[in-house]
């Protein structure tokens, strides 16, 4: 039988190491720098930081849920639930597909990354002089035959890690991985506090400053929180569908949160010192890390070492989620399908690697964040991107969410989200809980949807 193929974590610390991994990726130490140095840093952590704790925890909440009740990858545990004949299904192969899609190009970034590894070990960054490093990034991104061999090599990486299985491939990865991660990032922080900007840096992070915050600044915050904790593709669901039955729900995933949440912090707090210290503009966008940074680090002393330290950070990142996204197409096959796992992973990986071809053909500096004008008949990659982003990862957070909230049975539910946990037991929890992702939680993901097809822009409540 599939379930007997399919794996257990090995601990609580595993699934909860694992899951932040998933968690923690380049939407934390890339993408939040930069839409915080966009939205003039502040006021908008704080708005993040609401918006984790009452739009994205709640849904994780409920995803790992699922998950554990079921003992399915996403198509299967809402089959099971709904029955075989329910339109509840979509939701799930939302979540598979989205898996496929987003891998495909988060692949191609990362093999960015595995480059300028690589490029920093070879001393190219140490010394280099502005102009030269700012062209490097449209180097590599516009090298469409280097950038396949890179997207490669990261799927290689990914395929071999996520084909050893649960706790031998998984949860080992996540064990080895994440603590690297994370002292690799206190290294760099401790670096940071002694560089001249990291005061400026400090108050731009978590000052109270409002000058270019706005609605748009709000929606962002929103749209991000619920991004960053790997909700509305299946992630967390398959991975909470290897947890034991008495595992505590509630108390892991606010640790996975307050773990990712630590880390999209940790980066604000290693770049904008790095970035203020040598004059340059925080709100530089998505070249951030690919262009400012490694200006940065060339002037520094040692940088060679810190070089290769970041952008190994930027790999470990990339890499952990996306082990987690391989996990959600393989274990498809393997619980719907009935295929072994030695055969799930190199398929599913192969087809993802074939996918992302275009993108990384189509990828350079120009096209990030073009949205749905820029994205439609332009390039592969930013539609991609953009497609699930802003329609695959919403509607699946919201199929979770509302099923979660209102299809399952109120004593089913509350077993679920008490049994093993403490936490859950406390007094109104679990009704705070359901009344949020039953109500709170769907508006938002609404507002950010509208957001992404620039509805609020149309009718004149934000800027573009």
């Amino acid at each position: 039988m599939a379930q007997d193929r399919r794996g257990e974590w090995g601990s609580r610390l595993g699934f909860i190491l694992a899951a932040a991994g998933s968690a923690v990726g380049l939407g934390n130490v890339w993408k939040f720098p930069y839409i915080t140095g966009e939205n003039g840093g502040g006021l908008f952590v704080i708005i993040y930081l609401i918006c984790i704790a009452f739009v994205g925890l709640p849904i994780m909440i409920g995803e790992v849920m699922l998950g554990r009740m079921t003992k399915r990858s996403p198509v299967g545990a809402f089959r099971k639930l709904a029955g075989d004949k329910t339109l509840w299904q979509g939701v799930g192969w939302i979540g598979v597909l989205a898996g496929f899609v987003i891998l495909s190009y988060y692949s191609v970034v990362a093999g960015w990354a595995l480059e300028y590894t690589v490029l920093a070990a070879k001393g190219e960054i140490s010394g280099g002089d502005p102009a030269t490093l700012a062209g490097r990034f449209d180097q590599v991104a516009g090298d469409g035959t280097g950038a396949i061999l890179w997207h490669v090599a990261f799927m290689a990486l990914t395929i071999a890690i996520v084909i050893g299985g649960v706790q031998k491939g998984v949860e080992i990865a996540a064990r080895v991985l994440m603590p690297m991660l994370l002292l690799m990032f206190i290294a760099l922080l401790v670096y940071a506090s002694q560089l001249e900007g990291f005061g400026e840096g400090l108050s731009f992070v978590f000052g109270f400053h409002t000058d270019k915050l706005g609605a748009g600044s709000v929606l962002e915050a929103l749209g991000h929180s619920f991004f960053t904790l790997s909700v509305g593709m299946g992630a967390m669901l398959t991975y909470g569908s290897y947890l034991k039955m008495d595992d505590d729900i509630v108390s892991a995933s606010v640790a996975i949160s307050l773990l990712d949440t630590a880390v999209a912090l940790m980066a604000c707090l290693v770049l904008f010192p790095i970035t203020f210290t040598y004059g340059m503009e925080p709100a530089a966008g998505p070249s951030l890390v690919f262009q400012n940074i490694p200006i940065a680090f060339a002037q520094l002393p040692g940088s060679t070492i810190w070089a290769v330290t970041f952008f190994l950070l930027l790999v470990f990142a990339a890499l952990t989620s996306a082990i987690s996204l391989l996990e959600v197409t393989a274990s498809y096959f393997i619980d719907e399908r009935g295929w072994s796992r030695s055969v799930a992973v190199p398929v599913t990986g192969g087809v993802i690697i074939l996918l992302g071809v275009p993108s990384a053909l189509t990828a350079s500096s120009e096209v990030f964040g073009a949205g749905m004008e820029g994205a439609i008949g332009k390039n592969w990659f930013d539609l991609f991107d953009y497609v699930s982003s802003n329609w695959m990862l919403p509607l699946c957070g919201l199929g979770v969410s509302m099923f979660a909230a209102w299809r399952l049975g109120d004593e089913a539910r509350r077993v679920q989200f008490e049994v093993g946990s403490r936490l859950g037991k406390l007094a109104g929890l679990y009704v705070t809980w359901l009344q949020v992702l039953r109500w709170a939680v769907p508006i938002a993901i609404v507002l950010i949807m509208f957001h992404a097809i620039g509805l609020f822009e149309m009718l004149g409540l934000t800027e573009g």
